[in-house]
């Protein structure tokens, strides 16, 4: 389905697309210190007007079937753009087999989603939710032109379209929707938290208690950094001028049902595409920035806090003792060989949680350049 799906949409992105566009101004990131240029599509190049055109899509319930959605409704900027729910939820209602990720960095991810090899860029992927029917998010199967008709009905639409594509007779397009969308995203940078401002220097930024816990996140002790390391405390990572792209997928031992280290279905992670046995239970270690702001974590939300998820890595995965999904991960032959038991003091478990609070980036929960530009309209 999802095959037929993207042919079928890339379909109409190939019908409509416009003439080479009017060169423009180069470009200037805003990145935090230290940071690297992301990698851009050759056929999207970034630029501030279609940024702002990004912005206000992103924030558009016109983007769902029904008209009550819009990217934003599962993508909260006061949540690292992410949401409260274990599950995320659709225009419909239809409740989904995973969490809404974190879009902080997004820009720097060669693999997006949780678990798909495959889908490797922000134009790519914002097709899913807008006509993926399994799960439904925004609903948009089938309402192809009229997704158009009711994006070229409103009128601040017209000026911002044609200062982000111009060249062309009609600026509003598919395409165009998509690279805007994507533009916007990779805009979505988070650099600015207290451990970011210790690193620089400033010495009082965070407590004695997160520095220890970084010691202990850092050492072959809790092996975090195995998973969570670099500046985006991920290993999936790209950018430009990297020798080769870093894409990782890891089973942590959430679920063991058989023994054997199975999964509860449909959520089997990278098996459920590749169909590898050895690939069951392995998805994407998400980047642990603003990680304090959101839980529930894991791919299905199972587990509610901070200290719950120290505690499941510190028995080397989690034991799940009665119902469906009964089993003890840490006995499955197909966790990654960093889970070990770690025999941490309760103190350790205390500095670890003050290091991984440390990494919220309270300037980029309120910056005025990602908010909703509709506000301010209405």
């Amino acid at each position: 389905m999802a095959a037929t799906l993207l042919a079928g949409v890339c379909g109409v992105q190939a019908a409509e697309r416009l003439p080479a566009q009017a060169a423009q101004p180069a470009y200037r990131w805003q990145l935090p210190p230290g940071f690297p240029e992301p990698v851009v599509p050759a056929d999207n190049p970034m630029t501030e007007a279609k940024v702002e055109l990004g912005r206000h899509l992103f924030y558009d319930p016109r983007l769902s079937g029904n008209g009550t959605f819009s990217c934003a409704s599962c993508h909260e900027q006061s949540r690292a753009f992410a949401d409260a729910l274990p599950r995320a939820v659709g225009s419909t209602g239809e409740v989904h087999p995973r969490g809404s990720m974190s879009l902080g960095n997004v820009a720097y991810s060669p693999a997006l989603t949780w678990a798909n090899p495959l889908m490797k860029s922000l134009e790519q992927q914002a097709l899913v939710p807008m006509f993926g029917e399994d799960p439904v998010e925004l609903g948009l199967s089938g309402l192809e032109r009229e997704l158009l008709q009711r994006v070229r009905d409103e009128p601040r639409y017209r000026s911002l379209f044609a200062a982000a594509f111009p060249g062309g007779d009609e600026p509003v397009t598919l395409d165009h929707i998509v690279k805007a969308m994507a533009s916007f995203q990779r805009t979505l940078m988070t650099g600015q938290s207290p451990y970011d401002a210790w690193k620089r220097g400033a010495k009082t930024a965070i407590t004695p208690s997160a520095r220890r816990g970084e010691a202990l996140f850092f050492s072959e002790k809790t092996e975090c950094f195995h998973c969570h390391g670099g500046f985006n405390f991920t290993g999936t990572v790209n950018y430009v001028g990297k020798g080769f792209i870093e894409v990782e997928f890891h089973n942590t031992a959430l679920y063991n049902l058989d023994g054997q280290g199975r999964y509860p279905a449909p959520n089997t992670g990278v098996e459920a595409i590749t169909n590898d046995p050895e690939d069951m239970g392995k998805f994407k270690a998400p980047s642990l920035r603003n990680v304090a702001v959101t839980a529930p974590y894991m791919h299905d939300g199972s587990i509610a806090t901070l200290e719950e998820v120290l505690e499941h890595y510190n028995a080397g995965g989690r034991t799940v003792r009665s119902g469906p999904n009964a089993g003890v991960g840490a006995d499955s032959p197909l966790k990654s060989e960093f889970l070990k038991p770690m025999g941490l003091t309760p103190q350790e478990k205390r500095d670890l949680a003050a290091f991984l609070r440390s990494l919220t980036d309270s300037t980029f929960l309120r910056d005025p350049r990602f908010t909703n530009p509709w506000r301010s309209a209405r």
